[in-house]
């Protein structure tokens, strides 16, 4: 069930990153660039929900300023995130494990400093502007910051209990 109040977002957020963070913090560099059978990496699932919170708060930020949204981002289509992904693996091949680490860290203060700046009304009033749907700028808050987090951590443990 999603939130739908300002104070149970900012709890399932620190939850559900604290979580993932404990989880990660204890990984060595070789287990966190080991890539899968699908050539992914723990490394790359980190700097992956790191750059979505970046995606929302730019979206965020556009409608809120009146602009054209691109979702996902400019060049794609919500049917190609596949390509985007791919896209954004390659862009992200160069990034090692402490720099996704921190990254994920700061992109998640950066969330946590914009829920705390908004109000109830703010985050569940309406529809995001610029969304083209009817969530609220809280729910899509929620997708890209704790939902992201908790699939980021189910991955995160079929790695490591496989590398058992």
């Amino acid at each position: 069930m999603a939130a739908t109040q300002k104070a149970q977002l900012e709890a399932l957020t620190a939850k559900e990153f604290e979580r993932l963070y404990m989880l990660l913090q204890p990984i060595d560099a070789n287990a966190a660039m080991e890539k899968d059978v699908d050539h992914t990496s723990i490394k790359d699932v980190v700097g992956h929900r790191a750059h979505w919170i970046e995606l929302f708060l730019g979206w965020y930020a556009d409608g809120m300023a009146g602009k054209e949204v691109a979702f996902p981002a400019p060049g794609y289509k919500w049917n190609e995130l596949k390509r985007y992904n791919t896209d954004l693996g390659k862009r992200q091949a160069d990034l090692d494990w402490p720099a996704a680490l921190a990254m994920l860290r700061d992109q998640h203060l950066r969330l946590v400093d914009w829920m705390s700046d908004r109000s109830q009304e703010e985050l569940y009033g309406g529809p995001m502007k610029g969304a083209k749907n009817d969530w609220t700028p809280g729910r899509w808050a929620e997708a890209a910051g704790p939902s992201h987090y908790r699939s980021a951590s189910k991955y995160v443990r079929s790695r490591l209990k496989a590398r058992e």
